[in-house]
């Protein structure tokens, strides 16, 4: 596509022209594809900018529509809405992946590189028409696009993986899971530990983390994803799987 259409696209999305025409290819422009350029040619600055502009209209929007929910709901809430796992479905489903410029480096990628991306790109076109029109385009933008997503439901803390894996077990296959861990390595100051999840003695997950409890609830997380009952993000920080 070329860029001119790109541009047309991404400002029907918006529901905004830009003056400054150079704030929204920047938008669009993922690092690999400005080497060698100023830093202010890809959209790394703007979403550093569109990150706390973003904070802020959903801070303030949560806070007015929910005059009943406490700090830590809020909190919660806000985390949810803002969850890089949210930010990139909303971007896609926009149409926005198309959209974005990529150098070569990252067209291998796959999957992985584009969700960081329509995450990124979202932020930096709220930090984009921030610079260029002001507040209320950028507050109109992220209401219109996630607006739809905001609920009571996302005040709820989210439940762990080893408690969502219990359910389901018991659930789907009528047996609880069994953890047990099958080393632990480096030094006593540093060590990690590796632990694997079974069913009626069938391997269903593995990981790894920096305390036993940790390396489970990796597991946990392989076992759901591998079971096709979550996807790896949706338990972000909880040790790692492999």
């Amino acid at each position: 596509m070329k860029m001119q259409a790109r541009l047309a696209e991404a400002e029907r999305i918006c529901g905004h022209h830009f003056e400054n025409q150079e704030l929204i290819v920047s938008a669009l422009t993922h690092p690999s594809a400005a080497e060698g350029r100023p830093v202010s040619a890809s959209y790394e600055r703007l979403e550093f900018l569109g990150d706390s502009i973003l904070g802020a209209i959903v801070a303030t929007d949560l806070f007015e529509r929910f005059p009943d929910m406490d700090e830590g709901a809020l909190t919660q809430a806000k985390i949810s809405l803002v969850s890089g796992r949210m930010l990139s479905a909303v971007a896609e489903r926009l149409g926005l992946a198309p959209l974005i410029v990529m150098g070569e480096s990252e067209r291998g990628t796959g999957e992985r590189g584009m969700h960081s991306a329509l995450e990124n790109v979202y932020e930096a076109l709220v930090g984009a028409l921030y610079l260029d029109a002001g507040y209320e385009p950028a507050h109109a933008f992220v209401t219109a696009t996630l607006g739809p997503e905001v609920s009571p439901a996302l005040a709820e803390k989210p439940i762990s993986p080893k408690s969502r894996l219990q359910e389901v077990t018991q659930r789907d296959l009528h047996c609880g899971p069994e953890y047990k861990l099958v080393s632990e390595e480096g030094p006593a100051h540093d060590p990690t530990f590796t632990s694997v999840v079974l069913v009626e003695g069938r391997r269903i997950g593995r990981g790894t983390g920096s305390s036993k409890k940790s390396s489970e609830s990796a597991a946990a997380i392989d076992a759901l994803v591998r079971l096709g009952y979550a996807e790896k993000d949706d338990f972000s920080g909880a040790g790692t799987t492999n």
